[in-house]
């Protein structure tokens, strides 16, 4: 069934991990937690013990106004915290502290706005609120969430600082929900205040409704790829759904990564169901104005701001700078690699020709492959000196992405180096005329079938063989021919 997104309707929250932080968000136990004992980073105030009181991390507060600043979003001028009350097992104290936009609440950060590019065209994503809450404890489960038996409880990322951005619902297809979602981290690691590689660093709670029927949620995805995986397959079920003249029920469904489809957990929970209230622990705090100064004033470069730099400083086309900084990731790779290699352009049409594409074809991030700044630019240092070819080059870069190999070990390995020895070419070359007479008068009539020639002792090399020494060592026998 081919999907139609006319009709879809699309509302997106952002948990955002404030991963820079040293403690979590109303304790001093560490927010280094991965790869930790279960159970072993956590305290009386992150378990929810009896008695035990929470008190706020500033630097967090902080993180939040940069990000709120830097989507654009009106500043509130005092903020306070509500408990959200609901009982889970990664729950400890059975409510989150968190922050509510009713009932006198004000979060961090309101009506904010990101503008994203898509087949050519600007959109803007209006941004509900921006606010900072605690995260919960991590559920282990047997196997799948929906057939285990055993579920573990481990409580060592609970109390982690998260920043929530809600937008409105204002995405209309999953290609859209992974743009906007790409842009946003692209924005958050610039801010140096999440480094989403980090697993479980941003995860992301999707809305999805067809227009005339009930709102769906799907939760915890945890990478920008399954969100739109996720979205594709809502977008068919509920369709399909509808079809059989079906309802759809207000529900939260999971995703499961394994086999790729949503399944049903429990009725969606209304504002109601969670008794927000303000926390009795915590006092109203006042954001004063000088305070938002200071910090819009020490913002650092964010993705805007590169690409100009980019275009100014290192003469790179309009295009190729704002392709190099749609990733924090990339920008950080070119930049590292022009300190090795100081020719930006070259190194620009590199990345974008043949690292990039590949990467886009096969779904990696570029710190998902082998390849670094210091292999790239030995490998161009290598095509420089002579020793490889630029298409033997365009080999190397996809087995450096895939194999943990310098460019020079694989040359060796791979009997890859150029070869650009006079006589051994035209051997190959008076080869190539005695196989294919008819080719060479055609290239006696017509230049241009010369290429065919040429291909032909490149196919004979594998591609060793120097282009430019090769050319001219087949129109030289051409002329001779002729005469």
């Amino acid at each position: 069934m081919k999907s139609d997104y006319s009709d879809v309707i699309i509302g997106l929250e952002v948990h955002i991990q404030l991963t820079a932080l040293k403690t979590k968000l109303f304790c001093s136990c560490s927010s280094d937690y991965r790869d930790k004992e279960p159970n072993t980073n956590v305290c009386p105030v992150c378990l929810g013990l009896p008695g035990a009181l929470p008190v706020l991390n500033e630097k967090a507060f902080d993180f939040a106004i940069m990000l709120a600043l830097a989507l654009k979003c009106e500043i509130s001028d005092k903020t306070l915290f509500f408990r959200k009350n609901y009982f889970y097992p990664d729950l400890p104290k059975n409510y989150q502290i968190s922050q509510y936009d009713r009932a006198g609440g004000q979060p961090i950060g309101r009506n904010g706005v990101i503008t994203i590019e898509i087949e050519d065209e600007q959109k803007d994503i209006t941004i509900r609120r921006l606010h900072i809450e605690e995260d919960p404890g991590r559920l282990v489960h047997e196997g799948d969430i929906t057939e285990s038996k055993v579920t573990l409880i481990d409580y060592n990322r609970s109390g982690i600082a998260l920043v929530e951005v809600v937008t409105d619902p204002v995405l209309h297809s999953p290609r859209e929900a992974r743009i906007f979602l790409q842009t946003l981290r692209n924005m958050v690691e610039h801010l140096g205040i999440c480094d989403c590689k980090l697993s479980g660093s941003m995860r992301v709670d999707a809305n999805i409704s067809l227009k005339g029927f009930n709102r769906v949620e799907v939760k915890n995805i945890s990478s920008i790829k399954d969100v739109e995986k996720a979205l594709k397959y809502e977008i068919v079920r509920q369709q399909k759904q509808i079809a059989r003249g079906l309802q759809i029920p207000q529900e939260t469904r999971h995703w499961d990564e394994i086999n790729k489809i949503t399944r049903s957990m429990r009725t969606k929970e209304t504002a109601q169901d969670y008794r927000y209230f303000p926390e009795p622990d915590l006092v109203v705090y006042t954001i004063d104005k000088e305070r938002v100064r200071r910090l819009k004033e020490t913002l650092p470069e964010l993705p805007i701001e590169r690409a100009l730099r980019f275009m100014e400083e290192y003469k790179l086309p309009k295009y190729d700078a704002k392709v190099l900084t749609s990733n924090k990731s990339i920008a950080d790779f070119f930049e590292a690699t022009i300190k090795l290699y100081n020719k930006p352009k070259v190194v620009s049409n590199w990345m974008m020709s043949e690292i990039l594409r590949y990467l886009k074809e096969n779904d990696l991030e570029i710190y998902e492959s082998f390849v670094t700044p210091e292999k790239l630019a030995d490998m161009l240092k290598l095509i420089d000196e002579g020793i490889i070819s630029g298409k033997i080059g365009k080999k190397i870069v996809k087995i450096m992405i895939n194999e943990n190999k310098t460019p020079q070990e694989i040359v060796k390995e791979k009997g890859l180096v150029r070869i650009s020895d006079v006589t051994k070419i035209r051997e190959i070359v008076d080869e190539v005329f005695d196989e294919f007479p008819k080719a060479v008068n055609d290239a006696l009539k017509n230049p241009k079938a010369a290429e065919y020639l040429i291909g032909q002792v490149m196919r004979k090399t594998r591609g060793k063989a120097d282009p430019q020494i090769t050319a001219k060592l087949v129109k030289e026998k051409l002329e001779k021919l002729k005469r």
